[in-house]
């Protein structure tokens, strides 16, 4: 180095094994280091090689990480911007997007608003929180406790007004003529949250609480094989036990593997039925949600994962058009047109149109379209889209494929959103594959609706790409690393990032990436632990309800207080199909009678149906849950002793 300058010499081979000796170099090589400005072709030539030492610790190989550089290289010629603004109408144009990193007590304060504890520092509001405390894990109790003692040190430094005491808020409730113990404290020294395994307190514990406690011991006394995803005890907690259990073994953990090194996750049968997005009631998924957001951040807390939340900062956007349109304001328009629209019609369009000409062609999604003809294209599609005058059958496929990519990396907001950006790239610091897994499981859940069903229909298409993989030469490593800089570096994001940045995110991306396509069938589940946490604070809202006289008289036939249905004692079900000929039918129970069976005896009763069956649901409504849509494979008797006061309900899905 000496005077800072890099002399670069004319033979490639040497200057790459000295970087790959030398791996720290290659950190502190751009062309501002570059003495002589001869060498800045040279210097572009080779960035690729030289970058490529820097992840050669990962699964991913050095010619796949050479087409996600040549995929950066053709984003920067294709020309940040096209498209942007143009032909759009009469929208703002939009501005660069920025991310603002919260100052001392924001971050902590807006966590606890998003999951419904704002009560917990501002004594103003009205909301109670305590059916929702009371149903939390110990590790998820500790990341809300770690977030209220944070919040609580920065307002004393600000003089605030009191704010709660943190061991106010996990107190054990006190009972007639008992003394609370200050603390929570047991004999042993140790908080009742530890003593019990789950929950906020012992006390706070009632009987759908137990069997997770239960699942939990299972889990530690029980080892799981390699393949299994055990979705009946919090991630966080079996992150725990790991931790604990394993803690030897950190240093010769590998994040990374290839294709076929992937492990073949499956979820453990579950006779209650899986629970997919969309199945559940709009009120169940806020607490779905808030949940979600208290476990996630409770899982990266037991791996010591630092997450650096960022804020995003409203920025002018266009308001109409297809290309750097926000996706709800895209969707808002399209939903005009075609009501109940989930994904942007641009995108459907373009995704079609790929694949009615056939995922055979090499290269697929990896070669790129000529810049200038994408660009027209892209102008073309903002004049003439809607009015269904684009010449569809002169768009070649590589163009189209670029110009799907460009919806991508053009939108304002990352389709990850900036909230959860960060987050999505820390689950590559999680020491296992399995917590990647269900990290992302949760990641994916606390998305935006429009950003989780684009993003599904992505990783969908992807696949099938991916099924053509003999013909297009386009693998599940291959089609990863080329989407990961079109998801991951969004725009505003882009020209901030540094070079050493740059290095470190891309096999971290490409990761992601490959296990969001990979294991999408899991992904866009909710686990059974966090379905358990909703029936059980929904028991508890009922029980808070019923101490008042009036309100148990009013609800008397319809919360947990209700007697079980006579036929069900006597071994039968009513199932109602109000939207039928056939309003109702009486359904013997048996140990392997299936929701699908009884999808399967209502359609041979009722012949004057015209709903086609995947069109069809059986739900679980009342009881213990507001609303859910059963997966076939749901044993009703099994389900019934979950829920003995549920209704069950024939309608078409509402999705």
């Amino acid at each position: 180095y000496g005077d800072n300058k890099l002399h670069i010499h004319y033979n490639l081979t040497s200057l790459k094994d000295l970087i790959r000796v030398n791996t720290p170099a290659i950190h502190f090589l751009s062309l501002s280091h570059i003495e002589n400005s001869r060498d800045a072709t040279l210097f572009n030539e080779i960035r690729l090689s030289l970058r490529l030492s820097c992840v050669a610790q990962d699964s991913l190989d050095e010619l796949e990480m050479d087409d996600y550089w040549k995929e950066v290289e053709n984003i920067n010629r294709s020309g940040e911007g096209s498209g942007r603004g143009e032909g759009g109408g009469d929208g703002e144009v939009q501005e660069e997007e920025q991310q603002k990193t919260p100052e001392d007590g924001e971050q902590e304060e807006a966590w606890l608003t998003e999951a419904g504890l704002a009560r917990l520092f501002d004594d103003s509001l009205e909301e109670d929180s305590a059916v929702f405390l009371s149903t939390l894990t110990r590790t998820q109790a500790a990341a809300v406790e770690r977030r209220v003692t944070s919040l609580q040190q920065t307002l004393r430094r600000r003089n605030r007004q009191h704010v709660p005491d943190v061991r106010d808020i996990f107190r054990p409730p006190e009972k007639d003529g008992e003394p609370s113990k200050l603390n929570g404290g047991s004999e042993n020294g140790q908080k009742d949250v530890t003593s019990a395994g789950i929950g906020v307190c012992f006390n706070c514990i009632n009987s759908t609480a137990l069997l997770l406690v239960w699942s939990n011991l299972y889990f530690l006394f029980f080892a799981e094989t390699e393949t299994e995803l055990n979705v009946e005890v919090s991630f966080s907690e079996q992150a725990l036990s790991y931790r604990e259990n394993h803690q030897r073994l950190k240093a010769t953990i590998s994040n990374s593997s290839s294709d076929d090194k992937l492990p073949n996750f499956k979820l453990l049968r579950d006779k209650t039925g899986q629970t997919r997005i969309g199945d559940l009631s709009p009120l169940d998924m806020k607490k779905v949600h808030r949940l979600v957001l208290v476990e996630m951040t409770a899982l990266f807390d037991t791996a010591g994962v630092d997450l650096k939340a960022h804020k995003a900062v409203k920025v002018k956007t266009k308001e109409t058009g297809l290309f750097g349109v926000p996706l709800a304001t895209l969707l808002d328009q399209d939903q005009r047109r075609y009501p109940g629209t989930k994904v942007p019609l641009i995108l459907q369009r373009l995704i079609s149109h790929i694949e009615d000409e056939g995922l055979d062609t090499e290269g697929l999604l990896r070669i790129p379209g000529a810049a200038t003809r994408v660009k027209s294209l892209c102008q073309e599609l903002e004049s003439s889209f809607y009015d269904g005058l684009f010449p569809w059958q002169q768009l070649k496929q590589h163009d189209a494929a670029s110009l799907l990519k460009l919806f991508i990396r053009e939108l304002p907001h990352p389709l990850l959103t900036v909230e959860y950006l960060s987050a999505f790239i820390a689950v590559n610091k999680l020491p296992t594959k399995k917590q990647q897994l269900q990290a992302l499981n949760l990641l994916v859940l606390l998305l935006p609706e429009a950003s989780r069903d684009t993003l599904k229909a992505l990783v969908e298409f992807f696949q099938r790409v991916i099924d053509h993989q003999t013909k297009n030469k386009m693998t599940l490593n291959n089609v990863s690393v080329v989407m990961a800089p079109n998801i991951f570096m969004f725009k505003g994001f882009r020209s901030k990032v540094t070079e050493q940045q740059e290095f470190s995110m891309a096999t971290s991306t490409a990761n992601i990436v490959r296990l969001l396509i990979r294991y999408q069938n899991l992904l866009w589940t909710i686990p059974k632990f966090i379905l358990m946490q909703v029936r059980n604070q929904n028991m508890e809202s009922q029980r808070k309800q019923n101490k008042e006289r009036a309100v148990r008289k009013l609800l008397k036939k319809i919360t947990t207080d209700k007697q079980p249905d006579k036929e069900n004692s006597q071994g039968f079900i009513r199932v109602q199909a109000p939207q039928f000929t056939k309003v109702s039918m009486a359904v013997q129970l048996t140990e392997e009678l299936q929701a699908a069976d009884v999808l399967t005896r209502f359609l041979s009763q009722d012949s004057s149906v015209s709903v086609k069956r995947e069109e069809l649901c059986l739900y679980e409504i009342g009881g213990n849950i507001k609303e859910r849509c059963l997966d076939g494979e749901t044993y009703m008797k099994d389900l019934l002793q979950l829920n003995p006061t549920a209704e069950w309900v024939i309608k078409a899905v509402q999705r």
